[in-house]
């Protein structure tokens, strides 16, 4: 029998940043070569800003911690404005004492995107697999760039975006979906499961219907979030409106 995700309630988004903060903090301090997979998106901006805030105020070390972000662009250079890491650069990184060479991103404008792949798992293979993995979801369910459909990939891999998702990254292109490059690199599904701990970050009505599919339906390609109950150490972490549809 599967065990859905933990499910934690906070009345507000800046309750739930305040507290994965926290832990987050807390995990540095254990374990200061921790080695994190990282999200981005409107989501997590909160959480990342009381990050930082915990850097200047308590001086959290970030200096031993490795990171691997989830996902990137195709086609566009790492210094794009657009990137997944100019927007890991702009709202974390230039902030907190980590080591650059610690912060690992997909390559979305390598000449050969297969081999990028197989660097990329080579990698968190070579780091030890990801200790705590904090994800978001899209409005259609969406892990990482992993899109619903008859299957999915267990291992990073390209994917073609759906238009949903074109349009909830828009205003990394000026708002202007028709710029949103059309693929993406990403981790799989089997690489996410297999970080020992994983986050879930949801907030807003409009991820309500995902949430409760996560929680109470079954286990199916069409929503990616929904492997969730799959791990071993899963956890959601919701605002009151992201958990409305919610029993209790």
């Amino acid at each position: 029998m599967h065990r859905s995700p933990r499910v934690l309630v906070f009345a507000t988004p800046h309750d739930v940043a305040r507290t994965l903060a926290r832990r987050v903090a807390a995990a540095l301090h254990a374990n200061p070569k921790i080695v994190l997979g990282l999200p981005t998106g409107r989501t997590p901006l909160l959480f990342y800003e009381e990050l930082v805030r915990l850097h200047a105020d308590e001086d959290v070390d970030f200096s031993q911690a490795t990171t691997f972000n989830l996902d990137e662009f195709v086609g566009i250079a790492a210094d794009h404005p657009g990137s997944y890491r100019t927007f890991m650069r702009r709202f974390l990184f230039e902030h907190v004492n980590i080591d650059p060479a610690r912060t690992h991103f997909l390559d979305g404008a390598a000449a050969d995107l297969t081999e990028e792949c197989e660097r990329y798992e080579a990698s968190i293979t070579a780091a030890g697999g990801i200790d705590l993995q904090i994800l978001g979801i899209g409005t259609n369910g969406h892990l990482g760039f992993n899109e619903p459909g008859p299957e999915l990939e267990a291992r990073t891999h390209k994917v073609t975006l759906r238009p949903e998702t074109r349009r909830s990254n828009a205003a990394l292109f000026g708002g202007d979906p028709a710029a949103v490059p059309s693929q993406a690199l990403s981790m799989g599904m089997g690489t996410i499961l297999h970080a020992r701990k994983a986050v879930l970050l949801a907030t807003g009505e409009s991820k309500a219907g995902c949430v409760e599919r996560v929680v109470m339906g079954p286990i199916t390609t069409a929503l990616p979030a929904s492997l969730l109950q799959l791990h071993r150490d899963a956890e959601l972490m919701l605002d009151e409106a992201a958990a409305i549809r919610l029993p209790g």
